[in-house]
């Protein structure tokens, strides 16, 4: 996204995600492909919330170990490889199902650092046609607070739409 299509997205956030989310769509529409489908997601929320989201990636549900997650595509440093169902934000997350808010990833409990740079997450999970946990979208931010109700419900939007379009 360029700079120039940026300054197009609304300055309202939850219009910015409205807007986002009708983007992806067009972009992912008919792509069978799902590491393209999430490369994009990743790619347009960054930057298109370049100004507070820091790390914008997925970790996905592991074939081969259902209990652990895998880096997939994202924008931003170096990611952890693998997290543990239970473990983390992301373990957290992928465990219970729903997605979390953290002000300050310093005081969650288990808390793993990728990067010591990262001070708020947000975790959402992703499922599949069937229901099924496909993995989860994790997004950090070096702001602490970063997030809120509009940012959950703007990123559970987008996730829905990642394996249900065609």
């Amino acid at each position: 996204m360029s700079e120039a299509l940026r300054a197009e997205l609304p300055s309202d956030k939850a219009e910015r995600y409205a807007a986002l989310r009708a983007e992806i769509a067009a972009v992912i529409v008919g792509e069978p492909n799902v590491t393209a489908r999430y490369a994009t997601a990743a790619s347009l929320l960054a930057q298109a919330f370049a100004d507070r989201f820091f790390w914008t990636g997925f970790y996905l549900v592991d074939e081969t170990k259902q209990n652990e997650l895998v880096v997939g595509p994202y924008q931003g440093t170096l990611g952890c490889l693998r997290i543990p169902f239970g473990k983390g934000v992301c373990g957290a997350a992928a465990a219970n199902r729903e997605t979390i808010i953290v002000p300050d990833v310093h005081a969650f409990p288990g808390h793993i650092a990728c990067d010591s740079r990262s001070n708020s997450e947000i975790v959402t999970p992703v499922f599949d046609r069937s229901g099924a946990l496909a993995g989860v979208l994790d997004v950090d931010s070096t702001q602490f607070d970063a997030f809120d109700t509009v940012d959950k419900d703007g990123l559970e939007a987008i996730c829905g739409d990642l394996l249900t379009l065609d």
